[in-house]
Formats: C-alpha cells, sequence, structure tokens
C-alpha cells in the first residue's frame, strides 16, 4: 500500500479508538446507575431499571445506530454527528449488558459487610461507596473485560453510516487496491493488537484492585469491632 494509503488506515484506527473510549465511557456510567437501581429498594425503582435493561440488551445494536442517527432527526429534530450518534447508541446498549454485571456482583457482596454498615451508622450511600463497591468492583473486572471486548468489535458497525473507523477505510483502501485478502487480514491483526492492549489493561488492574481488597475489608472489620465495643462498653472506659 502506499504511504496515503496507510494515512487512511491510520485516521481510521484512531477514529475507532475515540469511538471506543467515549462509548466505553457511557456505557460504564450507565452500567453502574442501572445496575445499582436494580438493587434499589423502591420497586418502581428497580423496575424502570429492568425495563431499560430489557429493551436495550433485547435490540440490535445495528439498528440502534440506524434509529439515533436516521430516525431521531426526523422524530425529534436532533441531528447528531456520526461519533457522538455511534457514542450514544453502542454506549446504551452496552451499559444494558454491563448493568447486569453490575447487579450481579452487588448483590453477591456477603451482607454481613452491609450489616456492618448499617451497625456504623452508614447512609445508604456511604454504604454503596465505602463498603460494596470496594468488595464488588473487582469481581466485576473479568467479565468487564469481555464486554469491553465485544465493544471494541461492536464499534465496526459505525461504518454504515459512512464514519471514518477502521472498517470503512479498509472498505475505502479495498476499492482502491481490489486486495480484499490483503486488507482485512491487516484490519484483524489491527483489531487483536487493541484487544490485547485492552485485555493487558484489564488484567492489572483487577490485580491491583483485589491487592487492596484484604487492606480494606481489615480496615472495615476493625472499624466495625470499636463501634460494637463502644457500643457495648467492653474494652472502653467503663471496665474497671
Amino acid at each position: 500500500m502506499t504511504s496515503g494509503l496507510w494515512e487512511l488506515v491510520l485516521k481510521g484506527v484512531w477514529t475507532t479508538v475515540q469511538l471506543l473510549v467515549f462509548s466505553a465511557l457511557l456505557a460504564a456510567a450507565v452500567s453502574f446507575v442501572v445496575g445499582a437501581a436494580r438493587t434499589h429498594r423502591l420497586w418502581i425503582v428497580r423496575f424502570l431499571a429492568g425495563f431499560y435493561t430489557e429493551v436495550f440488551r433485547g435490540t440490535s445494536a445495528l439498528v440502534m445506530i440506524f434509529w439515533v442517527f436516521f430516525v431521531l432527526p426526523i422524530a425529534f429534530g436532533w441531528q447528531l454527528v456520526p461519533m457522538w450518534a455511534g457514542t450514544l447508541a453502542l454506549g446504551l446498549t452496552y451499559g444494558a449488558y454491563g448493568s447486569e454485571i453490575v447487579r450481579g456482583a452487588l448483590n453477591a457482596v456477603d451482607p454481613a459487610q452491609k450489616e456492618g454498615g448499617v451497625a456504623l451508622g452508614f447512609t445508604p450511600w456511604q454504604r454503596l461507596r465505602l463498603v460494596v463497591l470496594p468488595q464488588a468492583v473487582p469481581e466485576m473486572i473479568p467479565s468487564f473485560c469481555n464486554l469491553l471486548i465485544e465493544l471494541l468489535k461492536g464499534t465496526a458497525l459505525v461504518s454504515v453510516m459512512g464514519m471514518g473507523d477502521l472498517t470503512f477505510s479498509a472498505g475505502l483502501v479495498r476499492l482502491a487496491l481490489q486486495q480484499s485478502a490483503e486488507i482485512y487480514t491487516y484490519v484483524l491483526l489491527i483489531y487483536f493488537a487493541i484487544a490485547f492492549v485492552l485485555t493487558r489493561l484489564m488484567r492489572a488492574l483487577e490485580k491491583r484492585l483485589k491487592a487492596g481488597i484484604g487492606k480494606e475489608a481489615g480496615t472495615f472489620s476493625a472499624a466495625r469491632e470499636l463501634k460494637r465495643a463502644q457500643t457495648t462498653g467492653v474494652g472502653g472506659s467503663g471496665v474497671v
């Protein structure tokens, strides 16, 4: 390939990486908000969160991209550029899958840990932030890693909007050179390289988070025992 065609491919790689980062951030935010809502004590909150999950998990990401890019302007007059249309469609769709990961991890936390937060007088938000999430997040990482790789592959769907991602750029190069095997082999290798880097980063993050679980759990247990001792008077100044 000529240098100009390689430049086109590299621009496609950069566009794919940008789309991946933006849609992953949106999907992560949606995952945690909706996943936490699935465990809320109010049934209406759980119902709305569950309804969102079922709708977006049960629809095609490709059709959602078409709907956001082509139907939304007609129905509501909101015309989004391809980058933001793809980010919105992919982020909302994959966020629905991620919400189930969050819900499962939150429910897997030992109830005794939550009860300890209640004993310490924590508010529901404090229990979630200080007690539940530090233990649940490391368990989410492997599943989120798989979801992130799926999202990377899903970014290829935005080529239907004419967006200059890696897949779209490869199609243009193929038309110029009429060499399908060589071009798409390069594309496969590029996607694999990106996925490999993401997998290494997620595994490193998982190890780092799990390394801190024991320390945080020990600190929390010590605080809980201190609170219990203060409440019952054991080990305090009341003992003569």
